[in-house]
């Protein structure tokens, strides 16, 4: 049995969750709160396998919300609720432990689909999410490692093969600055060389669909 809680601010979305799984034998909704202090109260006594978590709540952020129950309970998961693909807390979300998000226009069929997912251990994100959060990822990853627009370009058409004229020439810049360029990104990565400098970017998921 999946216990699961719901955390939501909006009464007609409860009402809704309600009404799509009270028929399912292998989900029991052990209750539903408008506030993250009282999702914590709950869980000071309770046990829940998933909580359902709004994005944004009227006393703090879902993804702050998600954090501490990510670090007091942590075989407790998360599944997050958006109504918009690109709005806020998504991508803070996912960064605080959360094991998916799913849009709260989804139908019944993905709602449980997604449920049960994360219960076995995956990750789910509705459609669209996915893209998102890779795109929030790899600019967050490109700020920590301090990467101009300028050098990520240069480093896109280093992993595409380009030479240092070529990537000049592509840039509208000189060899020389081209090469520092390359000589900033060795020493961001600690990479030893070109071919390592690739693995990183990979690693780093900055490559997954050029340079923006």
């Amino acid at each position: 049995m999946i216990r699961l809680y719901c955390v939501d601010d909006h009464p007609l979305i409860l009402e809704g969750l309600r009404a799509l799984l009270c028929f399912e034998r292998d989900i029991e909704l052990t209750g539903e709160t408008r506030t993250g202090e009282a999702c914590l109260s709950f869980l000071v006594h309770h046990r829940a396998d998933i909580i359902l978590l709004d994005t944004l709540l009227p006393d703090m952020s879902g993804a702050a919300l998600c954090h501490v129950i990510k670090r007091n309970y942590p075989e407790t998961m998360v599944l997050g609720l958006s109504y918009h693909k690109d709005g806020p807390g998504i991508h803070e979300m996912m960064e605080s432990g959360a094991s998916g998000c799913l849009m709260k226009n989804a139908d019944k069929e993905e709602l449980l689909k997604a449920i049960r997912d994360v219960h076995n251990g995956h990750t789910y994100l509705s459609a669209g999410l996915e893209d998102v959060w890779q795109t929030d990822d790899r600019r967050t990853r490109a700020r920590q490692l301090n990467i101009t627009k300028r050098e990520k370009e240069v480093l896109w058409l280093i992993a595409n093969g380009h030479t240092n004229l070529e990537i000049a020439e592509k840039l509208f810049i000189s060899s020389d600055t081209v090469d520092s360029h390359r000589r900033n990104l060795l020493g961001k990565f600690k990479a030893r060389n070109t071919a390592m400098l690739i693995k990183c970017a990979i690693d780093n998921k900055l490559l997954l669909s050029g340079y923006h």
